[in-house]
């Protein structure tokens, strides 16, 4: 894995926006990079898309081979297809079209209004994930944001929605679908244990061992990590054997490898960082490559991702990538 990665969450939805990331991903791999994230409901489906026509081209052009790359991916939101519906009732009846009157899931595997674990919903998401990003296998596979269901399902009942989940999961990675699979969480390995979408990552690994043994495919957890966001590396949030362990370390202790999202925590680190901050990392020539190079040189972070919509931003984000991590 590349130390950093390239991300593809922000932006509209549309085809001059899909053109920039697309120049960016075909960047970012020349570049050295060889992690690429996104999920299926990143932009109404688009930034899949636009993954799989930059690895067509790169893999026309023999720029690199399929198995120098990780292509990574998430599923757990209903998707859009392509644009925002004008309206609740053409995106209620965009539910009931491809969801609901096809056996997919039910209504009551629904939470929020748009999210979902039930088996059968992740099993079509992999499956249109493949198709959007051109591949015959998902090297990493996350279930995106679980914890959004906690509050309203209660632990015990999501325990059991979590089981079902990575025994989907499981089957894929038997079929080839996928590689291996994970959690990626925007709130649940950073909060407290007592709140009420707080993720135990032991707990979750239990679950995996539960289904596979210890040969279980659960390897890899995506969370925020940054200058502003540092909970993973400074506070105690996990309990592992009854000791109290921030995430990173109970991460290392569980053997999970741990990928950082929100590096500049959607270009808000870019720029104006405090001039402590500026002391402390003087190598680095802008404010994006100091926040960067903060995730990159965290301990037990293996990759720091960022999202990158111009080859400009590759340049500059990549030129850390030859100076030790800080």
């Amino acid at each position: 894995m590349s130390s950093i990665g390239i991300g593809t969450y922000l932006g509209e939805c549309d085809d001059r926006e899909d053109a920039r990331y697309e120049r960016a991903v075909r960047a970012a791999v020349d570049a050295g990079v060889n992690v690429i994230d996104s999920a299926i409901n990143y932009r109404c489906q688009r930034s899949e898309r636009l993954i799989g026509r930059a690895l067509a081209a790169l893999l026309a052009k023999g720029t690199v081979q399929r198995d120098e790359l990780l292509v990574c991916t998430k599923g757990g939101y209903v998707p859009l297809d392509g644009a925002v519906p004008d309206s609740r009732e053409h995106y209620n009846a965009m539910l009931d079209r491809e969801y609901f009157d096809r056996g997919v899931m039910r209504r009551e595997d629904v939470v929020g209004g748009g999210h979902c674990l039930a088996p059968s919903f992740l099993t079509d998401q992999i499956t249109r994930s493949r198709a959007n990003l051109g591949v015959d296998s998902i090297d990493y596979y996350y279930v995106h944001n679980p914890e959004q269901e906690l509050p309203a399902l209660g632990s015990e009942m999501f325990r059991r929605r979590m089981v079902r989940a990575f025994e989907a999961l499981e089957a894929r990675v038997e079929a080839g679908d996928i590689g291996v699979f994970g959690c990626a969480t925007w709130n649940g390995f950073r909060v407290a244990p007592d709140a009420r979408d707080h993720l135990s990552l032991e707990e979750l690994v239990a679950v995996a061992r539960e289904v596979a043994g210890d040969a279980h495919h659960f390897r890899v957890v995506q969370l925020p990590v940054n200058l502003a966001m540092s909970e993973a590396l400074r506070a105690q949030t996990q309990l592992v054997g009854g000791r109290a362990r921030t995430f990173i370390e109970a991460a290392m202790e569980l053997g999970i490898t741990v990928v950082a999202s929100a590096s500049l925590m959607q270009a808000s680190l870019a720029r104006s960082l405090p001039a402590a901050v500026r002391d402390a990392l003087p190598r680095f020539d802008t404010d994006a490559q100091r926040a960067l190079a903060f995730v990159r040189g965290a301990p037990g972070v293996t990759t720091a991702l960022v999202g990158m919509r111009d080859p400009a931003h590759v340049r500059e984000n990549m030129a850390i990538a030859t100076t030790e991590p800080a």
